[in-house]
């Protein structure tokens, strides 16, 4: 039997945008657990960019789920906005290939 796991949709589209954007980071991490300050596992983010001591968030989504996104890099931007010199927060929505600026999403 393998053992090789299929990917679920959101990991492709995961896996698609770590691939363009690796050469504009000097570092690109999928996955980063996110603790709470009391040290519980409290969420995930997506894709962290670190370039120049910079850090930019990505929230991946299969679907325009805006609203979902928008509290997710809010929790994010709260948790370690203290901790690292973060500059840009980003929402990738896989099915229409659209990257947009926080900025953009507060205005929707």
């Amino acid at each position: 039997m393998s053992s090789i796991r299929k990917l679920i949709k959101h990991d492709k589209y995961l896996e698609y945008l770590y691939g363009k954007l690796t050469p504009k980071y000097d570092v690109l991490l999928k996955k980063v657990p996110l603790y709470s300050k009391r040290r519980r596992l409290v969420g995930e983010i997506d894709l962290m960019g670190i370039n120049q001591g910079a850090v930019d968030i990505y929230e991946v989504k299969c679907s325009h789920r805006v609203t979902k996104a928008k509290h997710q890099l809010n929790k994010i931007k709260r948790l370690i906005s203290k901790k690292q010199n973060l500059r840009h927060l980003f929402f990738y929505c896989g099915e229409s290939d659209r990257l947009l600026n926080c900025k953009t999403l507060s205005s929707l």
